[in-house]
């Protein structure tokens, strides 16, 4: 058990085998399964993507989403591998490249027994996930790509945004519903500025600023489809007027706007039985908005997990209570020391992926996002 708290109509477990994390939130007629896997050694990739396929059958789950982070697609072969693990696929895959053969590399799935799972599709492709419980509508895209490459980085970020919106609208949701958002940028360096640009005019023109920015995270990330952008996100209708989503800022950090990046440090999904915080992207920023301790990875790891812990326990909630994370690298070599500080602080179970990304600044060395759930 992961929630000492675990007394009321929902509770979590966790169960951890070598390579394999799975949290599992039990509730009234759904249970969700938060799957991170991460490759043994000398592991094949067709034997990682089996393990969870496996996992996923003996709870005869349906995947809602799936990320696959540091493979490459070579030529289509893990590509199959995956297909051929779960039986094809039918839920939105958010596949990431790193091109260095650095072994760092995993995948996070979340998949849901009980309520019926349905495919989002877009141009005869795969791009997200519905499901109800008794409180919400979930819509899960992934793995949203433009169609043009020849077209700028910006005008490729601009569709991806239209895209979203488009999916949304046909399947009775707005933009306004969205409350996360990922985004992989292919050479992001060269272009941040120019994405946070079309991103604001997007949210000025659909009024987002007025309501709930959204959780996000934009860091490098390239795909094989050569496009200059990879998105999805997480939107949420209430069934329920006792959920509510809100905006949870940090503690030690000021607001991502004040220095021109449109989203949450955090945001919070209430709803009667449990909670759910979703951490953005998180980096080593001082209270100011500028790059601390450029240039040493170890005390940015450091001062970056102070930061979203403070924001887990403005919440009532700890590391124990996570579910996903993802662990971002811009040198692959110094992925040990986020192994070494997860030892130091008994944290050998966490739920991470660790992959190497370019970060949106090139002095920040770590990057870090973080899923929790605290039941009532």
């Amino acid at each position: 058990m992961v929630d000492d708290q675990s007394s009321g109509a929902a509770h979590l477990d966790k169960r951890v085998s070598p390579g394999l994390v799975i949290v599992t939130l039990s509730r009234h007629a759904c249970r969700e399964y938060f799957i991170t896997s991460v490759a043994r050694r000398g592991e094949s990739v067709a034997a990682l993507f089996q393990r969870v396929a496996e996992a996923v059958r003996r709870e005869n789950a349906q995947v809602v989403s799936q990320e696959v982070f540091g493979i490459a697609v070579d030529d289509g072969a893990n590509v199959k591998a995956m297909e051929d693990a779960f039986g094809g696929t039918n839920a939105p895959v958010t596949w990431l490249e790193n091109g260095h053969q650095t072994g760092l590399c995993g995948t996070h799935l979340w998949a849901v027994s009980g309520p019926a799972v349905r495919s989002l599709e877009l141009d005869g492709r795969i791009i997200g996930s519905m499901f109800e419980d008794d409180y919400a509508q979930y819509c899960r895209l992934g793995g949203l790509l433009p169609k043009d490459t020849s077209r700028s980085p910006s005008e490729q970020t601009a569709e991806v945004f239209q895209q979203m919106d488009a999916v949304l609208q046909r399947n009775g949701m707005e933009f306004s519903n969205v409350i996360r958002t990922w985004f992989y940028n292919d050479n992001i360096l060269d272009w941040y500025d120019g994405f946070n640009k079309v991103r604001n005019d997007f949210f000025l023109k659909k009024r987002i600023f007025e309501n709930l920015l959204p959780a996000s995270t934009g860091v490098g990330g390239r795909n094989a489809a050569g496009t200059a952008l990879a998105g999805g996100l997480l939107a949420v209708v209430p069934l329920d007027k006792a959920v509510r989503a809100a905006a949870v800022p940090s503690p030690l950090q000021d607001s991502a706007t004040e220095y021109g990046s449109s989203f949450s440090r955090a945001v919070e999904l209430d709803l009667p039985d449990h909670s759910r915080l979703y951490v953005s992207g998180t980096a080593s920023i001082d209270p100011t908005g500028r790059t601390a301790h450029a240039g040493d990875p170890e005390t940015q790891v450091k001062l970056t997990m102070e930061v979203v812990y403070a924001i887990l326990k403005s919440r009532g909630m700890g590391w124990d209570n996570a579910k996903r994370a993802l662990a971002y690298f811009k040198h692959a070599k110094d992925a040990p020391i986020f192994q070494k500080y997860c030892t130091q602080n008994n944290l050998r179970q966490f739920p991470a992926v660790i992959v190497e990304n370019d970060i949106c600044r090139d002095e920040l060395l770590f990057e870090i996002e973080v899923d929790v759930i605290r039941t009532k």
